[in-house]
Formats: C-alpha cells, sequence, structure tokens
C-alpha cells in the first residue's frame, strides 16, 4: 500500500501552483483539476446578510465526472514512483462509485487493468461508465454499504496478493495530500484569500481533510466544517454515517471545527432546488454540502463559504434521488429553507 506519513502537513508554499489553460493536453490525466468556483445567488438570496456569500466548487468538470480523479491521480501517481504499481499488476480499490470510475480512467489511460469492489445497489449509470472504462466489476451486499465493499476488497486480495496494486483510498495519505496541492490552493486563489468557512462531505475524509488542511495553513481562523448523514440507514450515496461505520485511516476528527449531519429527504429536496432554480444538476452528496452550507452561512454576519459539490447528477438519473422530483414545488421549497437553516441568532 502506498503510504505517505502526514505529508499533507507539508508547508503551503510547496503546494502552490499556478493554472495553465489547458488549449492542448497530452493526456486525459493533464484535465484533472482547476474546476470552476460557482456562487451560488438565487437559492440564497434574501435569505443571508448582505456581508454574506455562498460558493460552490464544481469537481463534475472533472474529465472523469467527479472529485475524485483527484486523489485517484495522485495515488497512482505514487504508487508508480515507487515501484509499487509495476507493469502487469492489476489496480484494485474498493469503491462506492466515484473513486472506482477515476481509477478506471486513470487506469486506462496508463494502460494498467482495473478491479473493484462496489456495493450492488451502485447506481445503474456507474456500471455502465466502470464497463466503458473497461473495469472489472465485482458487487458486494447493497445492505452492507461501502463497508461491504471494503471486505469483499479484502477477500479478493487474499486470494491472490502478488496480482494486486491497491492504491486504499480509505488509508492512503496521497489522498488528502491531493486536496492539499490542488483543491486547497485553487479555492484560496479563486477566492483571492477572502474564504471564511469551508463545508465538505465525508466520504473517505480525504477532500475535507487535505483542503481544511491548506487553508488552515494560510489562514489558521478559516473553519473547516464536515457533513454526514443523519442517520446511518441513509441513501446519500458516496458519504459516511462515522459512528456506523468503518472509521477511514486518513480521517482526523480532531482537526474539524464542526460536523453536521443532513437527512436523506433534506438532501434531496436541495438536489432538486439546484437543478431547477439555479441550473444545476448534481448528486445527492452535493445536496447535503448545500444544506450544511446554507446552515452555517444563515448564521454569520460576515462570510465567504465555500461547499464542494462531488459530482454532477446524470450518474444518478435511474435511482431513489429521482422519484420525487416531480412533487417537488418551489413554495415549499421556501418553507423548508427556514428548518434547513434556522432562526437563531447571527454570529461572528
Amino acid at each position: 500500500m502506498a503510504t505517505i506519513s502526514q505529508s499533507s502537513r507539508q508547508s503551503p508554499a510547496g503546494a502552490e501552483r499556478q493554472p495553465v489553460p489547458a488549449a492542448r493536453a497530452r493526456s486525459v490525466l493533464e484535465l484533472i483539476g482547476d474546476t470552476p468556483l460557482l456562487e451560488i445567488r438565487k437559492i440564497a438570496a434574501g435569505l443571508l446578510r448582505p456581508g454574506v456569500r455562498v460558493f460552490a466548487k464544481l469537481e463534475g468538470f472533472n474529465p472523469g465526472g467527479s472529485v475524485k480523479d483527484r486523489a485517484a491521480a495522485k495515488m497512482i501517481e505514487i504508487g508508480l514512483a515507487r515501484g509499487e504499481l509495476k507493469p502487469g499488476k492489476v489496480i484494485i480499490d474498493s469503491t462506492s462509485g466515484n473513486t472506482g470510475i477515476a481509477l478506471a480512467m486513470v487506469g486506462a489511460a496508463l494502460g494498467y487493468q482495473v478491479e473493484l469492489a462496489m456495493a450492488a445497489n451502485a447506481s445503474r449509470e456507474r456500471k455502465q461508465i466502470l464497463a466503458a472504462f473497461g473495469a472489472k466489476v465485482n458487487f458486494s451486499d447493497p445492505l452492507e454499504g461501502s463497508d461491504g465493499a471494503m471486505m469483499l476488497c479484502r477477500q479478493m486480495i487474499a486470494r491472490a496478493p502478488e496480482r494486486y496494486f491497491k492504491p486504499d483510498q480509505y488509508n492512503n495519505e496521497a489522498n488528502p495530500l491531493a486536496h492539499f496541492e490542488t483543491t486547497g490552493p485553487e479555492i484560496w486563489r479563486q477566492s483571492a484569500g477572502q474564504v471564511t468557512h469551508f463545508v465538505a462531505g465525508i466520504g473517505t475524509g480525504g477532500t475535507v481533510m487535505g483542503t481544511g488542511r491548506y487553508l488552515k495553513s494560510r489562514r489558521p481562523e478559516i473553519r473547516v466544517i464536515a457533513v454526514e448523514p443523519d442517520d446511518p440507514m441513509h441513501g446519500l450515496e458516496g458519504l459516511k454515517h462515522m459512528a456506523s461505520s468503518i472509521v477511514p485511516g486518513i480521517y482526523h476528527e480532531e482537526e474539524l471545527d464542526d460536523k453536521l449531519p443532513v437527512s436523506t429527504e433534506d438532501a434531496y429536496e436541495m438536489v432538486y432546488a439546484l437543478g431547477q432554480i439555479e441550473g444545476l444538476l448534481v448528486g445527492q452528496s452535493s445536496g447535503a454540502a448545500m444544506v450544511a452550507a446554507l446552515r452555517v452561512a444563515r448564521q454569520l454576519k460576515q462570510g465567504f463559504v465555500v461547499t464542494l459539490f462531488p459530482d454532477f447528477g446524470d450518474r444518478y438519473l435511474s435511482t431513489n434521488l429521482w422519484v420525487g422530483w416531480q412533487r417537488w414545488r418551489r413554495e415549499d421549497f421556501a418553507r423548508r429553507l427556514d428548518k434547513w437553516t434556522g432562526r437563531a441568532n447571527a454570529t461572528t
């Protein structure tokens, strides 16, 4: 397993890089990162104080369609550099979908076979994308979620350990390092150093840990807030309810300033609102992140709140996420906003 001991705590100067618009690229891997930061204006209109703004970093613009492209590319890069991934070996890992797609894309670009363990209830679209990249997928019990996929992956490796290279996204410090080196600097640059709060969901923990570390290295008072499902039996694919899950080795809750629970129902409702009010088709983890970001922003007198939308919603169209969209009404959503954001007194 490739690991980097505390490497994501390096100085920000070593992580900074200036973007160069790619008029041409030699590989799809050169297109990863430098995703746009979009201000969420319509949903927040009339809800926030004049000095508060909310932005979303749109990770669906990565070539593999999600934030996981960053970590997958970094884990493979370091595995190759250390000689742990060699010609003839197969890249293997457990995934809820997006990391698997990212690994499949990177593997295809570099000429490596990819084999994955994934819960059987992953969306049809994700399964089709993986097949299109040529990845082999082994399905685990859907009732066991991402933990079941992790256990299946371990069983597969145990049968032929010499055959595989496992990036191990849950325990590989290259995962948060990717965000320390790219996502954090991008947000700092795109916000012109004005960011005051960073809000992101917990899957492996790589995004919130790595990005948060970078932002705090630039200004320690920036608050880093994680988002998780409010119930173990949730429907927020890609997110972990930490109290009932196998906690990833790269996740260190003591580094967070807060952790907010969001219900499946509220996250789905926000997905519909983002589509029909902001024109953004996103997935359920993005909906959860937006609910939490509005809760945070609603309490501020001044602030520049940045959240992260891990992917777009087109890879969930066959799932339960879209069962309720036809019943969605703008007037009902307005009433829900009061519940989500609360009416507490503002803080600084």
